[in-house]
């Protein structure tokens, strides 16, 4: 059931929420559609279109209603006692899916305490034969009812979950901290749902990730390390897909992969190149990421099935000649290595200047040095040795300073967040002939 408030219903949002339902695993034997001003506060639909609904599922033999709204829970059992056939509104049925795909601890949980809190604002009072507790001498009822012993319940179990979840993110949290003593680059792959998220991380990566043509194939994220041109490593993970009109209780439904979004260097937002409300999903991606507080990390624009617009990988560079989006095809493996030119690029800004001692004898280290790009300068000193000035991720002058012979002498800083200096002083490896 779609209903158009103010406007008639728009196809597309309609056979999107026809893949969400194939995606919770129902079959659609009926579509009932209709337009209204506002929405109704007894049916949300009206008494004439919830009519016109019961008549459609009793035709087609449907085991239950699927409304493309956020219905209350008083129009939810309306619309039940009405069609005598059980009602999922929109947050219900994505909530179902969350339930089907999540895979870890954590996502189990999260999902679960989101169900609780959906459910516990629809519980009905389930024994009618027993009588409410009264007050007073002689008129006290036969004890609980059925409705507040569910809601005491649903309680207890949401204040265990909170605090297992609370104990779950606090390891994370800590777990963050101590990488972020050495620093790697992130890189987070965003997008509407059904983009292409997934097949490009696996074509990137080759992690054995789950790719399916439907809606929130991932939930649970999945992190790699990924090399890029020059040899920098960086970390990639891919999320969750965004959806229209994700209610905001059920953002927190996820909240374990959206933090791989907030925490990255770079966001790799993927869109399908191919759809024709490719601006709009963009706009509803982009309100997300700022919901959840990661609207303020870059991005890189990722257009991806160029394949089904007979379309040519390429790199957009804005005024500024930096790359902002790159036109792939990730099934095809098209324009994939553009796409890592083009993250090196980007991630260019967060690298350190410095300037390395090294002997002459180090010319393996000093070659790939120049292969990666990274060399700014270079200069002789009066005993041999060599003098470069580099221009490296954290991660890599932390690997350099830690390596035999090498000498970190000086650490420039920059506008990006990167490691405090004193993480760069030299360890025992370096060797008394070097000092």
């Amino acid at each position: 059931m779609r209903l158009g408030l103010g406007a008639p219903v728009d196809p597309e949002d309609l056979q999107e929420f026809t893949q969400l339902a194939v995606s919770a695993g129902a079959i659609p034997v009926a579509t009932v559609t209709g337009r209204r001003d506002r929405p109704d506060p007894r049916y949300f639909l009206g008494s004439g279109k919830a009519a016109e609904l019961k008549a459609a599922a009793q035709a087609s033999a449907a085991d239950v209603i699927l409304v493309d709204h956020a219905l209350s829970p008083s129009q939810e059992r309306n619309l039940e006692k009405l069609i005598e056939r059980r009602v999922l509104d929109r947050n219900g049925l994505i909530l179902d899916i969350f339930a089907q795909r999540a895979r870890s601890h954590e996502g189990k949980l999260e999902v679960e305490l989101a169900q609780l809190r959906h459910i516990s604002s629809r519980l009905v009072r389930g024994w009618t034969h027993l009588e409410r507790q009264k007050g007073g001498i002689g008129l006290r009822g036969p004890g609980e009812t059925q409705l507040e012993s569910d809601r005491r319940i649903i309680g207890d179990r949401v204040r265990v979950l909170t605090k297992r979840l609370a104990k779950l993110h606090q390891q994370r949290e800590t777990g963050r901290q101590m990488r972020a003593e050495i620093p790697v680059p992130s890189l987070a792959l965003v997008g509407y749902t059904n983009a292409g998220k997934s097949t490009l991380f696996r074509a990137l990566t080759g992690a054995d990730a789950y790719v399916a043509d439907q809606l929130f194939a991932t939930l649970d994220p999945t992190v790699r390390r990924l090399v890029l041109p020059g040899g920098t490593a960086v970390v990639a993970a891919d999320t969750v897909g965004f959806i229209r009109e994700l209610p905001h209780e059920l953002v927190a439904a996820f909240q374990s992969t959206l933090t791989e979004a907030r925490a990255a260097t770079l966001l790799l937002h993927v869109v399908d190149a191919s759809n024709p409300r490719r601006a709009e999903q963009l706009a509803q991606v982009d309100a997300v990421l700022e919901e959840i507080g990661a609207g303020a990390i870059p991005q890189l624009i990722v257009y991806n099935k160029i394949d089904r617009l007979q379309g040519t990988a390429r790199i957009e560079r804005d005024g500024e000649g930096r790359a902002a989006a790159v036109w792939i095809s990730a099934q095809q493996r098209l324009g994939l290595d553009l796409l890592l030119q083009a993250v090196a690029e980007r991630l260019a800004r967060f690298a350190r200047r410095a300037r390395l001692r090294v002997p002459a004898s180090a010319g393996a280290l000093r070659s790939r040095l120049y292969a990666a790009h990274a060399v700014r300068g270079e200069s002789a000193t009066p005993d041999g040795a060599i003098e470069l000035a580099v221009e490296l991720p954290d991660l890599e002058l932390l690997a350099l300073a830690r390596t035999r012979d090498v000498q970190i002498l000086e650490v420039q800083g920059s506008d990006a967040p990167c490691a405090p200096a004193e993480l760069y002083l030299q360890s025992s490896v370096v060797s008394s002939a070097a000092k």
